[in-house]
């Protein structure tokens, strides 16, 4: 099986010698839809930060699309995390002072290989396009400020899917949202996952959503910390 991530014998620690994570292995196959859950403090933010690039690992094999971080350099591991990965952050992060089109459309422009798998449909029509099939396309010319906080995040996954990136890591991004809000916008996020074929990590402290995903995992229960 194709697995998009791959992690043996992960130490991180923010001040050696105490570890914050040590993760044996753990294995994400492509195209998988996995709820990853546990409590504040138990490292579920650190471990995105170490599958996106943003930290590097004190020890071990982490390999994201068959390239290991933890072999790699600052700037290497940020030009994959420019081209193959898409974030949802839980506050969403959006640009105040750009529109919901200019919003969608900056990570295609900052990286030149996202934006080369548009397979030669113009930028902006490709972002208005996305817009539509999450339900913002009335208003790719508003000012983020001035959307609701449903609205802002399907502008974040908006931005997040454009350009097919391998995997999405979204890190709570439900959590200021009712129970009918949350399931429309998985709803939505598992239709453009499914379309452009990307792997979906989904961080999550509410397990009611559990049952939606291909898998959950603890990770209390793989953190030998």
């Amino acid at each position: 099986m194709d697995h998009t991530v791959d992690i043996e014998k992960l130490v991180f620690s923010y001040r050696p010698p105490k570890a914050v994570l040590k993760i044996r292995e753990l294995a994400i196959a492509k195209g998988e839809k996995l709820f990853l859950h546990g409590p504040s403090g138990s490292g579920k933010t650190t471990l995105l930060g170490i599958l996106s690039g943003v930290l590097k690992a004190n020890e071990g094999s982490i390999k994201v699309l068959e390239q290991d971080l933890a072999q790699m350099s600052g700037p290497a591991r940020d030009a994959l995390r420019g081209a193959h990965i898409g974030y949802i952050f839980q506050m969403f992060n959006l640009i105040p002072y750009l529109d919901v089109l200019e919003n969608i459309m900056l990570p295609c422009q900052i990286n030149k290989e996202r934006g080369q798998r548009l397979n030669g449909v113009p930028l902006e029509k490709a972002a208005k396009g996305m817009a539509e099939r999450l339900g913002i396309g009335s208003i790719v010319f508003e000012k983020v400020t001035d959307l609701s906080v449903g609205q802002q995040q399907r502008v974040a996954a908006g931005r997040a899917l454009l350009g097919a990136p391998e995997l999405i890591i979204a890190d709570e991004p439900t959590s200021s949202l009712d129970e009918d809000h949350r399931r429309d916008f998985l709803d939505l996020l598992f239709a453009q996952c499914r379309e452009i074929g990307s792997t979906l990590i989904f961080v999550s402290h509410d397990r009611r959503m559990m049952p939606l995903f291909d898998r959950a995992i603890s990770l209390s229960e793989i953190n030998e910390v």
